[in-house]
């Protein structure tokens, strides 16, 4: 047993538990895919692969709503699968075809599709604080019981408008939550060079709202975590900010030689990847099988192989559609 798991699966049953044990399969193999592809000259642009991550995504999704908001960053691919977005429409998205999630127009930094509540994902560093309070705003001006989730790194936090928003959402109760998944790297400025504070959840007490500091590779410490901030904003008492402590398997884009980071460093966070260690959680506690989990990994090959057929044979957009989403009719 891994003590350091959360009790949170006492709430939840073995259906719930497996859904997210294979959220976090199925973003791990489509960005291990989207690697392989883009290494083959298949997927053109750059990546900025999740890898290593997938527990705060697949963690605080499970909370949310259809109608929720999610506002991403430059690295969207595992908060738009969780958030519905299917890997089909990720992958074509990735190839630039005409059935992307954006038709074509947005690739890997901007993936989105509002049907699902997942905002075009923002790749400035910082630049979805704001939209995030926005969003949140507009919701409580309409009386809507909506939820904005916005996700950033920790370089994020060090920008200006981050902690405007944060006032902002803080003085207005806004229902939104901010959840900082810090890798410890902003690209390869590593945490402790750009931060006196021990962690970037103290900051919440400067703005009057509640800061916790999560376990990001613990898919039910997420859960718990996030399960609480959602409620909160529900009930109209303002907005949370989450840290998820967790660590990046992979550099920061397709061009990064992670020269920053020590091979011990990346090794013992290796020992701590939140996809086996949710998996022998299972195993150990839940009553599930390894068949089951099997199964479940057998379902997500099987969905990204479709997703790679189906954005090969998608068609590329037209010259023509360069003109139209331009603007809202």
């Amino acid at each position: 047993m891994d003590k350091d798991m959360t009790s949170g699966s006492n709430t939840l049953g073995a259906d719930r538990l497996l859904a997210m044990y294979q959220m976090m399969r199925l973003i791990r193999r489509f960005e291990e895919t989207a690697n392989e592809l883009y290494m083959q000259g298949r997927i053109p642009s750059t990546l900025h692969l999740y890898i290593g991550q997938e527990a705060v995504a697949a963690g605080v999704s499970a909370v949310l709503r259809k109608e929720d908001y999610v506002v991403s960053t430059h690295r969207p691919h595992g908060h738009a699968l969780a958030k519905g977005v299917t890997a089909r429409a990720i992958m074509a998205e990735l190839f630039g075809k005409a059935t992307g999630a954006c038709k074509g127009k947005g690739g890997s930094m901007h993936v989105g599709d509002m049907r699902m509540g997942m905002l075009p994902a923002i790749a400035i560093v910082g630049g979805n604080v704001p939209i995030a309070a926005g969003l949140a705003l507009a919701a409580k001006m309409q009386r809507k019981d909506v939820v904005a989730v916005c996700y950033f790194g920790d370089g994020a936090a060090n920008e200006g408008a981050w902690h405007e928003a944060l006032n902002c959402a803080a003085i207005w109760d806004l229902p939104v939550v901010f959840v900082c998944e810090n890798n410890l790297y902003a690209a390869s400025t590593p945490f402790k060079q750009a931060y006196k504070v021990e962690n970037i959840a103290r900051r919440a007490d400067a703005y009057g709202m509640p800061g916790v500091v999560v376990d990001g590779n613990d898919v039910l410490a997420v859960y718990t975590a996030a399960h609480e901030a959602v409620q909160r904003a529900r009930r109209g008492e303002g907005p949370t900010l989450m840290e998820c402590l967790t660590y990046r398997l992979c550099g920061h884009s397709r061009s990064d030689p992670r020269t920053y980071r020590t091979k011990e460093e990346e090794k013992s966070w290796k020992q701590k990847d939140p996809i086996p260690r949710f998996r022998q959680y299972l195993l150990t506690n839940c009553a599930v099988s390894d068949e089951e989990l099997r199964a479940v990994d057998e379902s997500v090959e099987e969905e990204i192989q479709e997703a790679i057929r189906f954005a090969e044979n998608s068609p590329l957009p037209k010259p023509d559609d360069l003109y139209t989403d331009v603007f809202k009719e």
